[in-house]
């Protein structure tokens, strides 16, 4: 499976969604996605945890230029995935959207934004594309997980958005399943986590059900999502996990892998329309290996 390296360019074709992570991991986290339909195309980011400038330096590299985003959907509101500066630096013309069990803590934090609007169950992004929500169990307030929907005629296209998920849970995979891409944690090592220099503390909130997906938790859930075309692979701990290990648990998916990184955008993952009256595909339960 081919990792790393090739050559980041948007798509171009039949109504699509198409995603690029600019960047994932403690350190920040930013992705793109682009809707494209009958209307043209637009963007949105998904997280906003990098700076205003690296974050303008990497849309240009992924050909967007100077262009701003439609708008940007918060996971929720820790500062690598929620940047100040950032969700700020847009303007008003750019809305910021975070679940409403986020409001308590951005009122308290002072993360209201100039253009804050609030998500409940879901929301329309174009004619063609709507986005559910559901939380996934991450501290005390949750993590949004997304599901775009592209429809065009009897067509359609799907694309899944999990990050800082806790633990797998049926009502998560329900939520994904069988989308055309899934971007999806994949934080830690359990071996390295234990062994690393780090407080028992920090290991216990990782690991204790409400902070991250281990390795084999993520394939778990990737299993039983069962994704058409594309896998990529977030939110890797720089101390307490690599790219070899978690590809490790993959082998042999039918499903193209990609992993992301803290320092370089992925390709361009292209999800264009298919027919929506296809033979549902077959989903392992949580509890297959």
């Amino acid at each position: 499976m081919d990792l790393f390296g090739a050559e980041i360019k948007p798509a171009t074709g039949p109504a699509s969604l198409r995603l690029c992570v600019l960047a994932s991991g403690s350190a920040g986290n930013c992705s793109v996605l682009v809707i494209s339909d009958h209307s043209g195309s637009s963007f949105w980011l998904i997280d906003a945890g990098l700076s205003m400038r690296r974050t303008r330096k990497l849309l240009q590299q992924i050909g967007l230029g100077e262009q701003s985003p439609r708008g940007i959907l918060l996971t929720h509101l820790d500062d690598d995935h929620a940047g100040r500066s950032t969700l700020d630096g847009f303007g008003e013309d750019v809305p910021v959207f975070m679940h409403k069990r986020h409001l308590g803590r951005a009122s308290r934090e002072g993360r209201l934004f100039r253009r804050t609007e609030l998500l409940a169950d879901g929301l329309k992004l174009s004619d063609s594309c709507s986005v559910h929500v559901r939380l996934a169990h991450h501290d005390t307030d949750g993590s949004a997980s997304f599901r775009f929907t592209l429809e065009d005629r009897s067509r359609r296209a799907q694309l899944g958005y999990a990050t800082d998920l806790g633990r797998p849970t049926a009502e998560l995979i329900d939520h994904l399943r069988g989308v055309d891409i899934l971007a999806i944690e994949s934080n830690y090592c359990p071996l390295m986590q234990e062994a690393a220099d780090r407080p028992r503390l920090v290991k216990d909130r990782v690991t204790g059900g409400s902070g991250h997906l281990s390795n084999q938790q993520c394939a778990r859930m990737v299993r039983a999502i069962a994704p058409r075309r594309h896998v990529v692979l977030l939110h890797l701990s720089r101390q307490c996990n690599s790219p070899e290990l978690a590809a490790r648990e993959h082998r042999d998916a039918g499903y193209e892998l990609f992993i992301s990184s803290q320092t370089d955008p992925t390709p361009w993952l292209d999800a264009p329309v298919r027919e929506s009256t296809m033979e549902p595909v077959r989903a392992a339960t949580i509890f297959e290996m």
